[in-house]
C-alpha cells in the first residue's frame, strides 16, 4: 500500500500550491513543451502542458481537481511509458518515499528527452529548523531514514544544477517548513497531517515537544528566541531544486 493511502486522505485541506514557488518550478522546466510529473500526489504544480501525472496512491488519485492532466496508478521506478516520452519529467517532494532510488531515477533519465526537475530538500540544513531542532528531533530523526543527500540525486543524475527554494512567509503549501514563521500552526492536527514526516511519527512521539512549543508560545520564549524571524519574508530551509539537462 502507497503510505499516502494511509496517511493522505485530507492532504488538500493544507497542501495548495504557493504561486512563487510554483513559479520557480516553472521556470526549472523551462520551454520544455510536454511534462510527465511522477508521484503526482494530487496535482500540486502541474503545468498545463503535462501530458500525464503517475501516481501510485489511490487516495492522492482521488483528490486530483476535474480537469487535470490524465493520471496513471503506477510506480516511479516503472513508469508506463516509452523512452523519450516527454521533453521534461518533473518529481516534486517525493524521491523520499520512492523504495528503489536508483531505479526511479534511471525511469526519469529514460522517459526524459531533455530535462529533469526533482523538488527535494537538504536534510543537514533542515535540521537546523528550529521545529525540529529545538522542539521535534523525532521528526528530524525520522527524516534522517528517507532523506535523500542532494549531491546523490545529481551524481545519479548524471551532473545537475541546484537552486534553493525559499519558503515565502505566508505559504500556502503546508509542507514540513511553511509555517517558520507561523508556529502556531504546528499545534492544528489538520496541518500536521498534511506534513508526512509529522503524520508518520505521529501525535503521541511528538505530544512532548508540542507542549514544549505551546507553552513557549503562551509565555512569549519562542518569540524571544526567535524575533529575527518575524521580520524576514522567506527563509532557507533547505529545499532544493534539482535540475539535469540530458
Amino acid at each position: 500500500m502507497a503510505i499516502y493511502d494511509a496517511i493522505g486522505t485530507t492532504y488538500t485541506t493544507t497542501r495548495r500550491p504557493d504561486h512563487r514557488i510554483g513559479a520557480q518550478i516553472a521556470a526549472a522546466l523551462g520551454d520544455a513543451r510536454s511534462v510527465i510529473n511522477v508521484g503526482a500526489g494530487a496535482g500540486s504544480y502541474e503545468p498545463p502542458q503535462t501530458v500525464l501525472a503517475v501516481e501510485p496512491s489511490a487516495v492522492m488519485i482521488g483528490q486530483r481537481p476535474a480537469g487535470s492532466a490524465r493520471v496513471v496508478q503506477a510506480r516511479a521506478e516503472a513508469l508506463p511509458v516509452a523512452d523519450g516520452a516527454a521533453d521534461a519529467v518533473m518529481a516534486l517532494l517525493t524521491v523520499h518515499h520512492w523504495a528503489d532510488l536508483d531505479a526511479g531515477i534511471a525511469e526519469l533519465r529514460r522517459v526524459a528527452r531533455r530535462r529533469i526537475v526533482i523538488l527535494t530538500w537538504d536534510q543537514p540544513a533542515f535540521r537546523r529548523f528550529w521545529l525540529v531542532n529545538e522542539y521535534l528531533p523525532q521528526a528530524a530523526a525520522f527524516d534522517d531514514t528517507r532523506a535523500v543527500p542532494v549531491q546523490q540525486l545529481a551524481e545519479l543524475l548524471g551532473g545537475a544544477r541546484v537552486e534553493p527554494v525559499p519558503v515565502p512567509h505566508d505559504c500556502t503549501d503546508g509542507f514540513g517548513a511553511a509555517y517558520w514563521r507561523r508556529p502556531e500552526a504546528y499545534l492544528d492536527p489538520a496541518v500536521r497531517s498534511g506534513i508526512s514526516m509529522l503524520a508518520q511519527v505521529g501525535d503521541a512521539a511528538l505530544r512532548p515537544g508540542l507542549q514544549r512549543l505551546a507553552a513557549d508560545l503562551r509565555d512569549g520564549r519562542w518569540h524571544d528566541r526567535h524575533r529575527d524571524l518575524v521580520r524576514r519574508e522567506d527563509f532557507d530551509a533547505g529545499y532544493r531544486l534539482v535540475v539535469a539537462d540530458r
